[in-house]
């Protein structure tokens, strides 16, 4: 199972939020590629990025901090948020990206997952309140359950399913594994599990599945609940 550390760019920052609510934002760092840098020599094979300011405008507005990243480190990044169209991701692939996450534009336009797994490594974000699609940058609820979703992308060539319970997303209430699980069998994809992650005992209850091929560790981090060498050490 992979550990992937999140950083969550939000006005050239490293923030983190509290249920995907912008004004809960709380910065961690003004240097975005330093905790990259760190994540890579911690034994981090990827780094999770979200440009959140992208994910509520529709198009990258953070690619200076994520171009600095790719610059300075040499760990797999993803990123997210504002992905919209094929330019994008090809912008995103120019610069050495490996791997690109869908969200808002999955739900609204499936056929266009297909057409972008044709270009690139495509990961598609289901991010969930209450077990129903949220979208536009989790502000909006659709009428679409998070498990009909991840079926549509079983056959299209998705690298990778990451779903989120936004509920519990910067809480550190622990993940949502049962959520996690429908997700990963619904989808027959590999599932990424992210929202919530405390500590160890998270990493546990997910390594123990053994259905689960990674999570996303956020607030766990910066708050200090979860020590981050020690998780990736032992998914090793």
């Amino acid at each position: 199972m992979e550990i992937l550390p999140a950083i969550d760019l939000k006005d050239g920052q490293a923030v983190r939020l509290t249920k995907g609510l912008m004004d809960s934002a709380k910065i961690y760092s003004s240097q975005p590629w330093e905790l990259a840098k760190t994540f890579e020599q911690m034994g981090a094979n990827w780094v999770h990025i979200v440009d959140l300011n992208g994910a509520f405008a529709g198009e990258p507005r953070n690619l200076e901090q994520i171009v600095k990243i790719r610059q300075n480190c040499k760990i797999k990044l993803e990123i997210g948020g504002g992905i919209r169209d094929l330019d994008t991701i090809s912008r995103y692939m120019d610069l050495g990206i490996e791997r690109v996450i869908l969200g808002s534009i999955a739900l609204k336009d499936p056929d266009f997952v297909a057409k972008a797994c044709e270009q690139a490594r495509v990961a598609v974000g289901i991010d969930a309140i209450d077990g129903y699609v949220a979208v536009e940058g989790w502000a909006e609820k659709s009428q679409i359950k998070a498990t009909d979703l991840a079926k549509k992308f079983a056959g299209v060539g998705v690298d990778a399913i990451i779903c989120t319970d936004v509920g519990r997303d910067g809480t550190l209430s622990g993940v949502n594994v049962p959520f996690t699980l429908e997700i990963a069998r619904s989808s027959k994809l590999d599932t990424i599990a992210s929202g919530g992650v405390k500590d160890m005992s998270d990493i546990d209850a997910l390594i123990k599945t053994n259905e689960v091929a990674g999570v996303i560790v956020g607030k766990a981090f910066y708050e200090g609940t979860l020590d981050l060498a020690k998780a990736i050490a032992k998914t090793r």
